[in-house]
């Protein structure tokens, strides 16, 4: 019988994203005008949205939910500069700036005793990670391993830098009347709109091939099945 996750299950990636940046955005471009909730209160409702998510995350499970910080950050900003209608080059760097931090931040954790491949892909609750560090010390290919691990976290960097540049191109394409105009809240849900077959596809992709890859090593260094890495229900 395979053994259950020690820790408590968290949301999937579709549910981070729907509450922390769909729903959030979606109300920003869609109900922020005069005739619905108006700038101010579409700010603060959207707000709500990864706030919310993000406390009731942590006390089901204790630990801070990056998406919901992102989330509620990126939601900020968007809000703050659609409010004060600066020019849209600033949301283009918005766009691009979250994800650009994030894979920096990637690459510096390898120097770290805590790096973020670990939460993206090799983590206790999708991969039974003891049974595979056991099985690597058996079999002294822990170091081989170390450095498949890096390999993945550029492969992940990689799909975080993508989306930053894809991010930047497609707010300066969309993007081009005045802030605080219907036409640039349709502007941004259109970019909204096409961020996930623009953007979202094309990292996912090379996400999954990193984890595609992982696997693949873990298989070769621990003769461990499929079945055995990772935790089917």
């Amino acid at each position: 019988m395979p053994e259950q996750a020690n820790t408590p299950q968290r949301h999937s990636i579709v549910v981070n994203l729907l509450f922390n940046i769909i729903i959030p955005t979606l109300i920003l471009t869609k109900l922020s005008g005069d005739t619905y909730l108006g700038p101010s209160y579409s700010i603060v409702i959207a707000l709500a949205f990864p706030l919310g998510f993000g406390i009731y995350d942590f006390v089901k499970t204790r630990r801070a939910n990056a998406f919901a910080i992102l989330g509620f950050i990126s939601v900020l900003l968007t809000g703050g500069i659609s409010l004060l209608e600066l020019d849209a080059e600033y949301i283009a760097i918005k766009e691009a700036s979250i994800p650009a931090i994030i894979g920096i931040a990637t690459l510096i954790s390898l120097y770290t005793p805590y790096p973020l491949i670990k939460t993206f892909l090799f983590n206790d609750e999708v991969i039974y990670t003891d049974k595979i560090n056991h099985a690597l010390n058996e079999q002294g290919n822990t170091s081989m391993f170390d450095s498949a691990l890096r390999n993945a976290t550029y492969l992940v960097a990689f799909s975080f830098f993508l989306s930053a540049t894809l991010n930047y191109l497609l707010a300066k394409i969309l993007l081009i009347s005045p802030p605080g105009t219907p036409e640039y809240s349709a502007e941004l849900g259109k970019m909204t709109g096409l961020s996930f077959p623009v953007i979202a596809l094309p990292c996912t992709i090379v996400m999954l091939g990193a984890l595609f890859y992982l696997v693949k090593r873990i298989e070769k260094l621990t003769s461990l099945s499929f079945e055995d890495i990772f935790r089917i229900q």
